[in-house]
């Protein structure tokens, strides 16, 4: 032992504060998520300009995350986070501003919800990026990071989804759009000042062509086919998310039990179950084989379809809801802890926005689709669809030689 070396200190301060900051600004995304479709349905009672809205939702997700992933690496994590949450702030308290003056058209929301989710990808990109330099400065295991950091995203649904529904009885759909916006102007503050940017992104800036380095990024996931089947398999999956969460479940939260307040319940309902798995996940996953609870864990979920199929009592839907939940808890960790080990640290933000922009790519065919089919079939037709494809695809991933390559940690 050198007399000389001095034990590298730990300060858990700045991951935190990361961990608080997404907190903050996933509830008012939840807010979100319940309070645009049900404005749409409340105002039209139409599923498929619930289905248009929801495309408009996705549809910039995609866009930002081909193309926005070089712009982080060049601008570095934290100043694009800061900036991605100012954005989103702006552009979501317009849609109660203009409602409140001078009303607010179908064309107008569709401009506005298009705008206020253009920067959510980078700027959760972004925070996501800053994640393996914060986890070291704390002395945490990347996979305890990244199930921690999925805990708080489905934690916000536990909390901000019954709290959305509530609030919009009390208060309106478009009141709680305002606070929304405030959790975007929180969480940049808290990025601003707590948080300080890795060194490498510095040495990273304007080190090429813009289009050279974006085709870099979209090389590297071509390149690596553990990376390219995660994104192909959860791009499908997400669409048939897309078609239930998106369209097919307010619909039928609509005509069965008639309230916003039941659908934030449903809503909690998941992100409860998602966070006692990511908990599990959290304490036990460094120890597990990463292939068989990824495909294990997703073949639970798809469950939730055949139950809403048989248009169970509400507690019945709310209790299976939460124990087929808690297969989601490990998958975006598992998802992760590969993706950190695999890609340069100076190719995140590219890497991370062509990932994201792949699995979500068919999210607005999802939501437009899924608009249509609901008004032709009905929701019973549907579940029983997404039922069958949705155990299909998943049971498929334990066949793909590329995918047991998760349990090799690099």
């Amino acid at each position: 032992m050198h007399p000389t070396t001095r034990p590298k200190s730990l300060n858990p301060i700045p991951l935190y504060s990361l961990f608080i900051a997404n907190a903050i600004s996933l509830v008012g995304n939840v807010f979100s998520l319940i309070a645009i479709p049900w404005f749409v349905l409340q105002t039209t009672g139409s599923a498929t300009q619930t289905g248009i809205t929801g495309f408009f939702t996705i549809l910039p997700v995609v866009l930002t995350g081909f193309l926005g992933g070089t712009l982080i690496d060049r601008l570095g994590y934290k100043r694009t986070s800061i900036i991605a949450d100012i954005a989103s702030g702006v552009t979501t308290a317009l849609i109660p501003l203009i409602h409140f003056t001078i009303g607010l058209e179908f064309w107008q929301l569709l401009i506005l919800v298009f705008l206020g989710a253009l920067l959510d990808t980078p700027g959760g990109t972004a925070r996501e990026a800053l994640l393996p330099e914060l986890a070291e400065q704390a002395g945490m295991p990347i996979e305890r990071v990244t199930s921690l950091t999925h805990v708080i995203e489905r934690g916000a649904r536990l909390v901000g989804a019954p709290l959305a529904g509530l609030l919009i009885g009390v208060i309106g759909t478009a009141n709680v759009l305002w606070l929304d916006a405030a959790s975007f102007f929180v969480s940049a503050a808290i990025i601003g000042f707590v948080i300080t940017a890795p060194k490498f992104v510095e040495k990273e800036e304007k080190t090429g062509k813009y289009f050279d380095e974006l085709r870099d990024g979209l090389r590297f996931i071509a390149h690596d086919k553990l990376i390219l089947s995660i994104v192909i398999m959860v791009m499908l999956t997400n669409f048939l998310d897309a078609i239930f969460g998106g369209v097919v479940q307010p619909v039928y939260v609509k005509e069965v039990f008639g309230n916003a307040l039941n659908l934030g319940l449903l809503i909690a309902a998941n992100g409860g179950g998602a966070v006692v798995g990511g908990l599990i996940f959290a304490g036990i996953g460094h120890r597990l084989p990463r292939h068989a609870t990824f495909v294990a864990a997703f073949v639970l979920t798809g469950f939730r379809f055949w139950v809403y199929a048989l248009y169970p009592p509400l507690a019945v839907l709310l209790v299976t809801t939460f124990i087929t939940s808690i297969g989601a808890g490990p998958l975006n960790p598992i998802i992760g802890a590969v993706e950190f080990e695999r890609i340069p640290p100076n190719m995140r933000g590219r890497v991370f926005g062509a990932i994201t922009a792949g699995a979500w790519i068919a999210m607005p065919l999802g939501m437009l689709l899924g608009g249509v089919l609901t008004e032709t079939f009905g929701t019973f037709i549907m579940m029983i669809g997404l039922a069958i494809i949705f155990l299909i695809t998943t049971l498929s991933m334990a066949f793909i030689p590329a995918m047991k390559e998760m349990n090799r940690k690099n």
